[in-house]
């Protein structure tokens, strides 16, 4: 990790001397969890240093983002959780005036740029091994040892990032460092247990009928479906007349809960689901009980509800630590977020002109119903669903400027040795779009003009990788 430690010192002396000589610093992240956090978590350690410094989310990065950036007065730029295969423009309009702090995978010819610190440069897996806001802890804690206790905002942008791949939903390489980390600043606690949304905020058939991952059939977003089942259980839902909720059952009812779903589902994926419905839970001990923000992963969908709702700057502002009138706000949004979600998946479900299998793939046409900015969303949830186990997901809607948007995922189960993060990339440079992102995981955009000749590349290298994979 020496290599990694230089690029730490690097930014340490960089940011250090901007602050010296009083330049403004400009924080560009992006609007989802992973953005909110690694850009709340560098601006953190930015004001407590004494810099000058200002933080604002994009949808996306792009050559027009870095044309504002050359005009923008201020005069160095931090980017967090974007800017992949963007160097070498960046470097031609900002010179040695910026940053890159990310975990996508990037060109061979920027492991060389010592302005662009990235996961991969130095060996770790950025789809499961560090999030952006895991880079972002680490230059911070360069910055000033101090921003050890900003660990526990990292553990979040790892679950809002869906890198609890370990054992039972546990973290790996540096995420679990930093999950020790935040456990020993006594911020976090780490037990294993039932995997149900809303762990501390919802009534039990809510949480149940909100639990998208594992996505249960008949289940997930059906309320009526999850309290008769809760009913039939014997589990006492209320305690007097208020609702009680995950965090409050016992070790008990818990078993009696898993037999109850198990008998429900009855189909060979029953294990599966089972299995995923339990795993480890990360508590913020230091947010009161009942909260939404005491569950990590409750914490992380509240934030990425607000950057595809367009108010990440409410998002911001929690991880800074406003728990008044943006509390409040934050919490308005979450249900907002989720009325929409529900929204556009059952309409998906019963518009099946929608959705085509294609044999190594699903591709579904959210033209017309998604917004661009809620498909990374959306995708992730199709990939939850039982039907599509083991099928890697692409779904396509209308973009901006005459453009689509792509975004793929592998479901639960998949087994394909496709990395997705090339795959979009490599098919979106071939039609002049731009595409990436991780193995599991990626987008692309395209003009709608290219779109039929994308599809066939598409295709052509799934099919091939696909091959490929299983010849080696």
């Amino acid at each position: 990790m020496a290599k990694l430690d230089q690029s730490l010192s690097y930014f340490h002396d960089r940011v250090s001397d901007c602050i010296k000589t009083g330049k403004n610093i400009s924080v560009i992240t992006h609007l989802d969890c992973d953005g909110i956090t690694s850009g709340s978590i560098v601006t953190k350690s930015l004001i407590r240093s004494g810099a000058k410094c200002t933080v604002r989310t994009v949808n996306e990065f792009s050559k027009n983002i870095i044309e504002k950036m050359k005009s923008d007065s201020r005069q160095f730029h931090i980017i967090t959780d974007l800017g992949g295969g963007f160097a070498k423009d960046i470097d031609n309009a900002l010179d040695d005036n910026w940053i890159v702090v990310d975990h996508h995978q990037i060109p061979q010819e920027e492991f060389d740029n010592q302005k662009v610190i990235n996961a991969w440069k130095y060996d770790v897996d950025g789809g499961k091994d560090v999030s952006a806001g895991g880079m972002a802890y680490l230059v911070s804690k360069a910055l000033h040892k101090e921003n050890t206790d900003l660990a526990w905002i990292a553990v979040v942008a790892a679950l809002g990032d869906r890198q609890d791949q370990g054992e039972k939903k546990s973290f790996t390489g540096i995420n679990l460092e930093i999950a020790s980390t935040a456990k020993k600043n006594n911020q976090v606690e780490i037990d294993l247990d039932i995997l149900l949304v809303g762990r501390e905020t919802r009534p039990l058939p809510d949480a149940l009928a909100f639990t998208s991952q594992p996505f249960i059939e008949g289940l997930t977003w059906n309320r009526d479906a999850c309290l008769s089942l809760l009913n039939s259980s014997g589990i006492k839902l209320k305690d007097g007349s208020r609702w009680r909720v995950p965090a409050e059952l016992t070790e008990d009812e818990k078993r009696t809960l898993l037999q109850t779903i198990s008998k429900y589902i009855s189909t060979k994926n029953a294990s599966d689901i089972l299995d995923e419905l339990v795993g480890y839970t990360y508590t913020l001990s230091g947010e009161d009980k009942r909260s939404f923000l005491r569950d990590a992963r409750e914490f992380s969908t509240m934030l990425n509800s607000c950057g595809r709702i367009r108010k990440a700057g409410v998002g911001i502002a929690i991880c800074m630590g406003d728990r008044t009138k943006m509390l409040q706000e934050g919490e308005n949004i979450l249900v907002e977020y989720r009325t929409f979600l529900r929204t556009y998946m059952n309409t998906l479900s019963s518009e099946r002109w929608r959705i085509t299998d294609n044999g190594h793939y699903l591709m579904v046409n959210g033209e017309g119903l998604v917004p661009e900015n809620m498909t990374g969303a959306v995708s992730s949830l199709l990939g939850g669903s039982q039907k599509n186990t083991g099928k890697i997901i692409i779904l396509r809607t209308n973009g901006d400027e005459g453009t689509i948007k792509f975004s793929s995922r592998k479901s639960t189960g998949c087994k394909s040795e496709v990395n997705l993060g090339l795959l979009m990339r490599e098919c979106a440079a071939k039609v002049s779009g731009v595409g990436g992102g991780h193995a599991a995981a990626a987008g692309a955009r395209i003009t709608k003009d290219k779109l039929d000749e994308f599809l066939d590349h598409l295709e052509q290298n799934v099919t091939r990788m696909q091959s490929s994979s299983i010849s080696e």
